[in-house]
C-alpha cells in the first residue's frame, strides 16, 4: 500500500477505572421492625443472584411493637373504636355515592327534558345550558364520592396480636444482588440494611488527568477503551463523555474525566482497570502508513519495507507518532506515494537477516 496524507486523530492513553454510576447501586432497608420471610420459599438468599425490577426479594411480618407481641387492654379499646369509626365511614361513603348517583340521574332527565322543549320551539337555550351545568356538577360530585369510598374501602384493620399482613420488599432496580446482610427467618429493626442491588449494564469510565494536560484534550469527542496493553483491536469500545459531579485528586494535581461505557453483555466489571485513549485537540493532515506495515527490532526500533522496483525492497526506519485504528502517523519515514509492504514484512526481514525458513 502507498504512503498517504490522512486526517489522523491524535490520542493520548491514560489509565482509568470502571465505576458504577451514582444511581446504579441501591441499598434496601427494612421499612419497619419484623420477621423476614422468603416469598419464593428459599431458605437462603445468596449474593450474585440476578433480579428484576419490582421483584419481591424478601417479605416481612411487621411487629406491633418491639417489646411485646400482644395488645394491651387500652390498645384493644382503641382498636375497637377505630373499627366502629371505619364501619361508620364506609356506611357514610356508600350513602354519599347513592345520593350522588340519584342526583346524576335527575340531572340527565332534566337535560333531556330541556333539549326536547328546545327542539319543540317552546324551550330556551339558557334552560339547556343550565341543565348541562347541573349534570356536570352532579357527575363531579359522584366521582368525588366514589373516590372517597375507594379510599375508605382500602383501609384494612388486622387485630391479630403480634403481626399485621405480610409486606413484600421488592428491589427498586434490575441487576444482581451485590451484598446480602440478612437471611429469611431473622428479626430486624426498622431501617436495618437488608441487601444491595447493583446494575452494571452501564458503567462510568473514570480517568484522572493531570491538570496541565487538560488544554490539550478535546473533552467533547468520544474516547477509545482498550485493555491495559493499549493495543488497538476489534474489541475496542468507543465511549461518550458525560456530565458528572466534578471530582479531583489534589495531591496528584489531577481532575477526573467521566465517560459512559455500555455493558449489556457484562464484559466489563466495576473496579476494573482499563486504558482510555483521549482525543487531543488540533487534528491535522499527517503522513500515514498502514500499521500492519510496521515491524519492530529487538531494540524497539520501527521499520518498514519500501518497494523500489519489481521484487526490490529497501528497509527504511520510521518514527511512529501515534496509531489511529489501522493507520499510523509517522514523523520520519518514506515520502507520500511510496509503496510499503503490509503483508509479508516479517518474511522479508527473515530473508534479509538470514533466519527465514
Amino acid at each position: 500500500m502507498a504512503v498517504e496524507k490522512r486526517k489522523m486523530v491524535r490520542t493520548r492513553p491514560y489509565g482509568a477505572d470502571l465505576v458504577l454510576p451514582t444511581d446504579a447501586s441501591v441499598i434496601v432497608s427494612a421499612p419497619l421492625a419484623g420477621t423476614l420471610r422468603s416469598p419464593s420459599g428459599q431458605s437462603r438468599l445468596d449474593a450474585g443472584r440476578s433480579v428484576n425490577k419490582s421483584q419481591p426479594i424478601l417479605s416481612i411480618y411487621p411487629l406491633l411493637s418491639p417489646e411485646r407481641a400482644v395488645l394491651t387492654p387500652s390498645e384493644r379499646i382503641r382498636f375497637a373504636e377505630a373499627k366502629n369509626t371505619l364501619a361508620q365511614s364506609k356506611i357514610d361513603a356508600e350513602g354519599a355515592v347513592q345520593q350522588a348517583t340519584v342526583q346524576v340521574d335527575a340531572a340527565q332527565i332534566a337535560l333531556q327534558r330541556a333539549e326536547r322543549l328546545l327542539n319543540d320551539m317552546v324551550g330556551t337555550v339558557r334552560s339547556v345550558d343550565e341543565a348541562k351545568a347541573q349534570l356536570e356538577l352532579a357527575e363531579k360530585g359522584l366521582a368525588a364520592a366514589k373516590q372517597r369510598q375507594s379510599q375508605i374501602d382500602g383501609v384494612i384493620l388486622d387485630e391479630d396480636a403480634g403481626a399485621l399482613a405480610t409486606i413484600p420488599i421488592p428491589t427498586p432496580i434490575s441487576g444482581i444482588l451485590r451484598t446480602v446482610q440478612v437471611q429469611p427467618g431473622e428479626m430486624v429493626a426498622a431501617g436495618a440494611p437488608l441487601f444491595e442491588v447493583m446494575n452494571d449494564e452501564v458503567l462510568w469510565v473514570q480517568a484522572p488527568v493531570y491538570v496541565g494536560d487538560l488544554h490539550e484534550i478535546d473533552t467533547t469527542k468520544a474516547a477509545r477503551v482498550t485493555m491495559l496493553d493499549g493495543r488497538p483491536s476489534d474489541q475496542d469500545v468507543l465511549v461518550q463523555p458525560i456530565a458528572s459531579p466534578p471530582t479531583a485528586t489534589p495531591l496528584a494535581a489531577a481532575v477526573d474525566l467521566y465517560f459512559q461505557l455500555p455493558n449489556p453483555n457484562h464484559r466489563f466489571q466495576a473496579g476494573q482497570k482499563i486504558a482510555l485513549h483521549l482525543p487531543l485537540t488540533g487534528d491535522e493532515m499527517q503522513t500515514a502508513i498502514p500499521w500492519a506495515a510496521v515491524i519492530h527490532d529487538i531494540y524497539g526500533g520501527q521499520w518498514v519495507y519500501e518497494q523500489t522496483g519489481e521484487r526490490k525492497f529497501v528497509r527504511r526506519r520510521v518514527q511512529v507518532g501515534w496509531v489511529d485504528e489501522d493507520w499510523a502517523a509517522i514523523r520520519h519515514g518514506p515520502e507520500v506515494g511510496a509503496k510499503v509492504v503490509t503483508a509479508g514484512a516479517a518474511e522479508l526481514a527473515g530473508a534479509e537477516f538470514g533466519f527465514a525458513k
